[in-house]
């Protein structure tokens, strides 16, 4: 007979899955959007570092010229593509983990496990979340701004350049992704478990708050991670959705950008990006945890 959690879904059913879908929508699409005001300032300074002269003068400068609004200015593309993003990362991380872990290769080791689960994961999520990605990029990267909403930006891209303009940068996104996610659960799951073994105890022996510590710090460990091992991608992704040039190749793009920032221009605005990650992991881990 199958298993069952708690709550009466059926462990590894169609209902199981979609309800890890749900919650990676829950973890994500919120929190993702909560941290736009960082997401807008990372942005900018990676592709124009002398823009701003911190990220607090940042704050305070689009604050005074355009208000709360401004700050959070991208929220809406941030919201649905990291939301439709969640279902997929998370959804079909636990699909895929079961299937490699349970089905093909019992035997395997689990991190190799969680490494090939992530990877497939991600790899479905990103096709949905790069149009809205590039929507997202291109708004809080040009100044002015080349929309003032996402179904500005999306018409606007659709009309110039057709469906394929939305997934032009669909490579690099792979490139900043996959490895991010990899580490992101193959960290997390890792982290968690050593947490527990040196605490000495199994998790369901802990009461539902203590979990939730666990769940947060290792979620904030795997966000370290996550962070700097996707951060050349994540500077090319923004450089090329803001730079590309008509007809150019995703190769030549990215040949002539490296030319032009070279090696250390690929680690720009790191810093705020492990606040940003970490903060985001960790909340995003606590939640689909507590969800799950």
């Amino acid at each position: 007979m199958a298993a069952t959690q708690s709550g009466g879904i059926e462990l590894f059913s169609g209902k199981y899955f979609a309800a890890c879908g749900l919650g990676g929508i829950v973890s994500c699409g919120p929190t993702h959007t909560a941290v736009t005001p960082l997401d807008l300032v990372k942005c900018r300074r990676q592709v124009d570092p002398k823009i701003y002269a911190s990220n607090i003068s940042a704050w305070r400068s689009i604050f005074a010229k355009e208000g709360l609004r401004g700050v959070f200015f991208g929220w809406s593309p941030t919201l649905v593509g990291y939301s439709f993003q969640g279902a997929g990362k998370y959804g079909f991380y636990e699909v895929f983990k079961y299937y490699y872990g349970e089905k093909f290769f019992p035997n395997a080791n689990k991190t190799i496990v969680y490494l090939g689960a992530s990877a497939s994961a991600e790899f479905l999520a990103d096709i949905a979340l790069c149009p809205f990605e590039a929507v997202k990029v291109r708004m809080q990267t040009t100044l002015p701004p080349y929309a003032s909403s996402l179904r500005d930006g999306w018409s606007k891209v659709t009309a110039k350049e057709g469906m394929s303009g939305l997934y032009k940068g669909l490579q690099p996104l792979w490139g900043r992704q996959i490895p991010y996610t990899m580490v992101k659960f193959a960290t997390f799951e890792t982290t968690v478990n050593q947490i527990y073994n040196f605490l000495g105890k199994p998790k369901e022996s802990y009461g539902p708050l203590q979990q939730t510590g666990v769940s947060f710090l290792g979620g904030y460990i795997a966000g370290i991670g996550c962070a700097a091992i996707s951060h050349p991608a994540d500077v090319m992704v923004s450089k090329l959705n803001a730079d590309r040039q008509p007809g150019e190749s995703g190769p030549k793009a990215m040949s002539r950008i490296y030319g032009n920032i070279g090696f250390k221009g690929l680690w720009n605005g790191l810093p705020v990006r492990i606040a940003m990650i970490g903060t985001l992991t960790a909340f995003q881990w606590l939640i689909y945890d507590s969800f799950k």
